[in-house]
């Protein structure tokens, strides 16, 4: 058994994380799903930013750091978009951490002052392949800060359109790139588990 934590996107907590959190505990897996905004969650896009931006990137760090200390620290990180950065950062700098899954985002680690990524610390990033909001330089930049630590990296594109295409109540929702992006997701978990 695994522990896991999951972050949701600026959109809050809402079904394709609630989702992945299920698929992951039926799997026999311990989740944790943090709740950054304390119970609000978003329809809109815009009205979420908003919110953020009264929260600010550092205020959502500290939030990310407070809210986790109860949680066992050998545990593997899963952020859904914005909420990769807090994924990023526990994953980047807790003692422990088993795993970073990046769902619909990727950032350089000295953004979030990580000087070194450790090596013990395996990587998966997973995109649709016309995300509006990828950026390319930012994937590479991710990419060569971990595969420059020896920690192991992997990329996955779906061929699909929109950014967060886990969520079941968007338009950009497409089930078998979801399905297949949660069956990835638990195989990196597992295999990593053992691994360690």
């Amino acid at each position: 058994m695994a522990n896991i934590v999951v972050f949701h996107s600026v959109l809050g907590v809402r079904e394709g994380v609630l989702e992945l959190s299920k698929y992951l505990e039926e799997h026999g897996h311990r989740v944790f799903c943090m709740d950054l905004y304390d119970g609000r969650s978003f329809n809109d896009m815009d009205e979420a930013f908003e919110f953020f931006n009264g929260i600010g990137i550092q205020g959502l760090m500290e939030r990310t750091v407070s809210y986790t200390k109860e949680v066992p620290g050998d545990a593997f990180y899963i952020g859904f978009s914005n909420g990769g950065a807090s994924a990023l950062l526990l994953s980047g700098t807790k003692p422990g951490a088993k795993g970073c899954v990046m769902l619909h985002a990727a950032l350089p680690i000295h953004a979030l002052g990580i000087e070194k990524w450790p090596a013990t610390v395996p990587v998966e990033v997973h995109y649709a392949k016309a995300d509006p909001w990828k950026e390319e330089e930012e994937i590479k930049a991710f990419e060569d800060d971990i595969n420059g630590s020896g920690a192991s990296y992997q990329y996955f594109e779906y061929p699909v359109k929109g950014h967060l295409f886990t969520d079941p109540l968007l338009p950009e929702y497409h089930k078998e790139s979801a399905d297949l992006l949660l069956k990835r997701v638990l195989k990196f978990v597992e295999d990593n588990e053992v691994r360690t």
